[in-house]
């Protein structure tokens, strides 16, 4: 297959290597010296005590590389606007495009089949300009299950998980996805069919709209907040609330509050994604986090004031990542 990673980062560059070592055709796009570093010497990955190099085309143009058989994208959710009207030189009439994303997808509603199927999520798209941008009968859904650092330029660490689950957006059985897992499991990911990807899209959401916006306000890796009652009492609620908005769009989230936070419990050491961000100055993906749920619940008119309460905070403190 010919696959194009864009935005090789963390996830990104772990996609690529995984695929190019399978023997796939695999160009990314990147920036900056994580650019510069793969063109030298290529792409270093890093796992299980093993380090690994691919010497992989890359480009900051997605232009520089033709149609593709699949386009995964892989950046922060405020970047792609800017991104994906220049893929059009990426995408023939066949083929897949995977947004490997966090949150709750642009495309969230096309052939959702509820009273909203068709518009676009207004925080994460307005006016459908995303949609105007890329035809979205060539997405796949994906929600990632996999935890990787690029550690410095042109070297990319995985650090934990492989898998990554897959599914059309209009809940059907399709060949081309069928095919993808094929790909995915014979190269190393551990890839799973998804009956309904919005179901797997809400119980990864839960986690994230309760621990990353707190992680960020509170400056506390996943121990800090699993161990104190307070801050975990709070988290309850968050995710509380979002299972509501979910199951208010027809998806219930396959387990309780209390078993969800066991899964994050599990995650020991980890410094979420958003406290990472604030850390190093970066942009945050509120809207996508938090803010779109914030907007369905308003559509499905249940009322959510904690998830209004830390979204309010967080957005604020976005503001002021220099200080």
């Amino acid at each position: 297959m010919r696959i194009c990673v864009v935005g090789a980062g963390a996830v990104g560059g772990v996609i690529g290597a995984w695929f190019a070592k399978a023997g796939h055709e695999v160009s990314l796009v990147a920036r900056g010296t994580h650019l510069e570093a793969i063109r030298r010497r290529g792409l270093t990955l890093i796992s299980g005590g093993k380090s690994e190099v691919h010497p992989l085309r890359a480009s900051s143009e997605p232009a520089d590389f033709g149609v593709q058989d699949a386009v995964f994208i892989c950046l922060k959710t405020h970047s792609i606007a800017a991104m994906l009207p220049r893929l059009k030189a990426l995408v023939g009439s066949e083929t897949t495009v995977i947004p490997a994303i966090n949150g709750l997808p642009w495309w969230y509603f096309y052939k959702e089949g509820g009273r909203f199927d068709g518009r676009p999520v207004d925080c994460l798209d307005p006016k459908g300009k995303l949609f105007a941008a890329l035809d979205p009968r060539h997405i796949l859904g994906c929600v990632v299950h996999a935890a990787a650092e690029v550690r410095e330029p042109g070297v990319v660490g995985h650090t934990a998980g492989r898998l990554f689950i897959i599914g059309e957006p209009d809940r059907t059985k399709s060949e081309r996805a069928e095919q993808l897992a094929a790909a995915m499991n014979a190269a190393g990911f551990e890839a799973r069919l998804a009956a309904d990807i919005r179901v797997e899209i809400w119980t990864k959401l839960i986690g994230n709209l309760s621990y990353n916006p707190v992680a960020a306000l509170a400056l506390a890796h996943m121990d800090d907040i699993n161990g104190n009652e307070a801050l975990l009492a709070l988290i309850s609620v968050l995710m509380g609330e979002a299972m509501l908005v979910a199951e208010a769009y027809g998806a219930r989230v396959p387990m309780t509050v209390e078993e969800r936070i066991g899964v994050a419990k599990k995650l020991s050491g980890a410094k979420i994604s958003m406290h990472q961000d604030i850390d190093k100055g970066r942009p945050l993906e509120i809207d996508a986090i938090v803010g779109a749920v914030v907007e369905l619940a308003r559509k499905a008119r249940i009322a959510t004031p904690m998830i209004d309460a830390v979204y309010a905070l967080i957005a604020e403190r976005a503001k002021h990542l220099d200080r």
